[in-house]
């Protein structure tokens, strides 16, 4: 390299590491803002109730609620979950299972453990979906309807739920995941204290990897015996006890985990259903719905319940998960890009100025940058043209932080739900909390980058998914 040429790379090197490092720091900060606000917001909620208190305040007054459970392929958990759901504890409900062109024999399962019948329906309902077969009610339990339908995934199959509902509260649940028994009672709740302003409310989802399970039910708590499952577990901790707490104060939660959220269906209705063309159907429904109501100036809300718990299984493989992830960004990309108007932009409140800030720096800029660094700044330091205590101070704050805000994710997770029974698995969580800086982190982070670049291909689909039994008790 020129001698003239070398000055300016060095100045581009510096540049580059400047950026780096104020973006991490940024990142950080933030992360770590998000915790203590939601250890605020913990600090001064009531305690939770009872539910037999629960029970005998909200039997008379809970919404009729029809729990919409789309199905691709299921056979292994379908009957399981099915029964679990049966079996919830709310005064007026229905369960409509959306077979989505499944493959395998969860049809069959259906018709022969619930005695399936044929029903005639009239119509099909406002919102689009891929073609109906049939529609089914069970002769052994009326409360359950099964609708056969062709393949078009997982949004279509909500809209076709939504469309032959008729609670006035939807319930969104996955095939592959089970509700604690008082779960919809708990999540209720805002709906019947904030009456027609509450659209829509979630929960929080856990790791069930390891969980022993009685018809349906997680009736022993366990860690996951596989590794990557235990990182996992925090990652989940800290989206839902810290993140969605944090956000959920400031009346700017975004995102609503597909796998349990409940919605007003009026008013998913009035903005279309689910988005069929985005595989982020849960995050853009939320953010449309920000956007319908604040442009019309309506008064609403949109809460999240920690008490109300899901448990769901997470990849175990990393190929399984690195194609989870990469999904999960070109979810996040496809609706910041559906949405970017609301960036940034007063008119749509904290929804706008906080939320989809928040995010595009969390989810598109900060992957991007600390992705770069991991590449760049080891290089930088190689060619002599990084000072070492710069890049160890980097790389200690990265790991510093990172390491604090998962150990207060899992403090604030065993402040409000305590669901974790002995304290060798919290030791054991505290590691994972440690060693998932180290590594797995990163993998994140270049997965997230290939989401990315699977975006701008404009891939689409959801990608094979894998499914395995509970562990029984």
């Amino acid at each position: 390299m020129s001698g003239i040429a070398w000055p300016a790379f060095l100045l581009l090197a510096q540049l580059v590491a400047l950026l780096v490092l104020l973006v991490s720091v940024t990142q950080n900060l933030l992360y770590f803002t998000l915790m203590l606000i939601a250890l605020w917001a913990m600090a001064s909620r009531p305690p939770a109730r009872r539910t037999r208190a629960l029970w005998s305040e909200l039997v008379d007054l809970a919404p009729s609620l029809s729990v919409i459970v789309p199905a691709y392929n299921e056979e292994l958990t379908i009957e399981e979950s099915v029964r679990a759901l049966l079996a919830l504890q709310y005064p007026d409900f229905e369960v409509i299972v959306v077979n989505d062109g499944s493959t395998d024999a969860t049809l069959e399962r259906l018709k022969s453990r619930f005695a399936l019948e044929p029903e005639e329906v009239a119509g099909t309902g406002p919102l689009p979906h891929a073609p109906c077969r049939r529609v089914y009610r069970s002769a052994s339990n009326p409360a359950l309807r099964v609708i056969d339908k062709e393949n078009g995934g997982k949004a279509d199959a909500l809209n076709a739920g939504i469309n032959l509902a008729e609670g006035e509260l939807y319930c969104a649940a996955d095939a592959d995941s089970l509700l604690e028994a008082d779960s919809l009672l708990r999540a209720v709740q805002p709906f019947v204290e904030g009456g027609e302003q509450t659209v829509a409310v979630g929960g929080t989802v856990r790791v069930a990897n390891g969980c022993r399970v009685r018809g349906g039910r997680v009736v022993e708590v366990r860690l996951p015996n596989r590794f990557l499952a235990l990182l996992q577990t925090i990652e989940y901790m800290r989206a839902f006890t810290m993140a969605r707490l944090a956000f959920e104060r400031f009346g700017a939660l975004f995102i609503i985990s597909g796998a349990f959220g409940i919605f007003r269906r009026e008013a998913v209705l009035a903005v279309g259903g689910y988005d069929t063309a985005t595989v982020g159907e849960d995050l853009e429904l939320v953010l449309r719905l920000h956007r319908f109501l604040r442009e019309r100036g309506r008064s609403y809300e949109i809460r999240f319940v920690p008490e109300p718990v899901c448990w769901t299984q997470v990849p175990e493989s990393l190929p399984a998960l690195a194609r989870q992830r990469m999904r999960w960004h070109r979810g996040a990309l496809e609706s910041l890009a559906a949405h970017h108007r609301m960036i940034g932009r007063r008119r749509y409140g904290t929804p706008g100025w906080l939320g989809l800030s928040t995010l595009f720096l969390l989810d598109v800029l900060a992957p991007a940058v600390e992705a770069a660094g991991y590449v760049l700044m080891p290089f930088f330091w190689a060619l002599g043209m990084l000072d070492t205590n710069f890049l160890l101070a980097w790389l200690a704050l990265t790991f510093a932080f990172g390491i604090v805000v998962s150990i207060g994710s899992l403090v604030l997770e065993e402040m409000e739900l305590r669901r974790v029974p002995r304290a060798s698995h919290l030791a054991l969580l505290a590691l994972a909390a440690i060693a998932e800086n180290f590594g797995y982190r990163q993998l994140n982070n270049f997965w997230r980058m290939a989401g990315h670049l699977a975006w701008l291909r404009g891939a689409g689909g959801w990608g094979r998914q894998t499914r395995r039994a509970f562990a029984r008790a």
